[in-house]
């Protein structure tokens, strides 16, 4: 018997979990159009949509740097308060609107700092941003739970105050911690000593590892840094011949570390070659605990709904895979167990149950 066709509506209903997902790659183009504006600050194009289209383009070049690049345009205006809360706001709105029942957003806070603000106002007004969004999400009837994880920018000096940032707001939001922005150079062992302060004080933290480089990137993240989760990680595939698992690969699998895969972002940055082909099917089929994201949402023009899709339509993913992926998501999210386990009894499960009924009516 083969699985009942899952349709676009059914994959926009499904209840999601995204862990990889950065704040200043998820604006909507027509706020950054008026903010720009207000800012001062000259865009590419001042038609949204056109704007939309732009930043694609521009993602689409195979490489890590450029992609980099156009944040410049985000975060022009997201160094006030005023920009930070009406964006943070529509962050969680537009999860909630992706039909996302719990989210990890990221963010480097050194980044948005040019209007004058201190690191710590920068977490202070955007977690108020965020508990907006929830309080207005949960009063429209999809509500969101939504944790945040700060970030160190790899290649400047401030990774550490970054850290001291998590340790002081993780009763306050603040999940847990990343280190992010251009992989190749910059391993993650220069910032060991900030690695360990997060440990002695029992805040987790991922490591962007195994995209621009490759396994040694993963083996030192995970085995020197001790990170709990892997951001993108495709390139343990390099640890994996003909179906049989490397030493690092097998660490990989059998202690169940998360790998926050990005499919339509590692197309742009030229870490996979086609949807089809991305590494997370073969390693999804292999046991490894992989979960679905998007990235970067503006500029890689993509949502759950899109990534989930373009996964069922081009490597014939059923609903039971979606539901792997995202129930994977959920037991390595950075939150107690308790509320983990809720929103998988309580949330997913009826959610994909309620779904494959649907789908099943509907291919009769």
């Amino acid at each position: 018997m083969t699985a009942p066709r899952i349709d676009a509506d059914t994959i926009r209903r499904l209840p999601k979990a995204v862990l990889h997902d950065h704040f200043d790659g998820g604006l909507r183009p027509a706020t950054l159009v008026e903010l720009a504006a207000e800012a001062g600050h000259t865009l590419p194009e001042t038609d949204p949509q056109a704007l939309a289209a732009w930043f694609y383009e521009a993602a689409n070049s195979g490489d890590l740097v450029r992609y980099i690049a156009t944040f410049e345009h985000t975060l022009a205006v997201m160094q006030t308060r005023e920009g930070l809360l009406r964006t943070a706001e529509e962050y969680v709105l537009d999860l909630a609107e992706d039909g996302v029942v719990y989210g990890e957003v990221r963010y480097a806070p050194e980044l948005m700092v040019n209007g004058g603000l201190a690191l710590s106002e920068v977490v202070e007004t955007v977690q108020e941003g965020l508990a907006a969004g929830m309080a207005r999400a949960a009063a429209q009837g999809t509500p969101v739970r939504v944790g945040t994880l700060l970030c160190g920018m790899r290649m400047f000096d401030r990774v550490g105050e970054a850290a001291d940032l998590a340790v002081a707001f993780r009763d306050a939001g603040v999940v847990g911690f990343d280190i992010a922005g251009a992989e190749d150079g910059f391993p993650p062992a220069d910032h060991l000593a900030a690695f360990e302060r997060l440990r002695r004080e029992s805040v987790p933290f991922t490591i962007h590892a195994g995209e621009a480089h490759g396994l040694p990137s993963i083996h030192q993240a995970l085995q020197v840094c001790g990170a709990e989760r892997i951001g993108h990680g495709v390139r343990i595939t390099e640890d994996i011949v003909d179906g049989k698992l490397g030493r690092l690969a097998s660490w990989v699998r059998d202690r169940r570390i998360a790998l926050e895969m990005c499919p339509t972002s590692n197309l742009q940055t030229g870490a996979a070659t086609s949807i089809a082909e991305h590494p997370i099917t073969a390693l999804k089929d292999l046991g490894f605990r992989v979960t679905l994201n998007t990235d970067n949402r503006l500029v890689s023009g993509t949502t759950m709904t899109r990534e989930m899709s373009l996964l069922v339509d081009e490597a014939g993913w059923t609903l039971d895979d979606l539901r792997t992926v995202t129930v994977n998501a959920l037991k390595s999210a950075f939150i107690p167990f308790d509320e983990r386990g809720a929103l998988i009894e309580d949330v997913v499960l009826p959610g994909y149950v309620s779904a494959s009924a649907l789908s099943a009516a509907s291919s009769r």
